[in-house]
């Protein structure tokens, strides 16, 4: 895996990833910034968002689940002095979805945290991580136009 972030002007970057993406980052306007872009840091507790994200949707399309939305809502709090490492992260699932089994769900909130998701190990060296969930089912009768 590879990257680059190169610097534009004040604080404004663009990171390139490796698979050709880009995204802008900057900081806020009272370092120097211009509020351009994500903080970098937002940018590290996004792709822990979207990492159990996706882990938790592979593992209940595995075990058949019919999810048709899921959101990942996170609250985190940093450390006060310099390194201002995360402390805290809480993840919130939101699944939406016909007939999903609560136990199902919580394994795969689980396993991802215990097992598959890099940025989750990562981060818990530093933070303390908590998840819960919530499950909003729909009818079949209100599938029709939804994923």
């Amino acid at each position: 895996m590879r990257g680059r972030v190169k610097w534009i002007d004040g604080l404004t970057m663009l990171g390139e990833a490796g698979s050709g993406h880009a995204v802008v980052m900057d900081g806020p306007p009272e370092l120097g910034g211009r509020n351009l872009g994500v903080r970098p840091m937002e940018m590290l507790l996004l792709g822990l968002g979207g990492c159990t994200q996706v882990d938790v949707l592979l593992i209940l399309r595995k075990a058949r689940q019919r999810v048709l939305d899921c959101v990942v809502e996170l609250e985190a709090e940093r450390a006060a002095e310099d390194p201002k490492v995360f402390t805290r992260i809480h993840i919130h699932y939101v699944l939406t979805g016909w007939g999903l089994d609560p136990k199902r769900v919580e394994q795969a909130i689980r396993l991802s945290a215990e097992k598959y998701c890099s940025a989750s190990i990562m981060l818990g060296a530093t933070a303390t991580i908590t998840h819960d969930f919530e499950i909003r089912e729909v009818s079949p009768d209100e599938i029709e136009g939804v994923r």
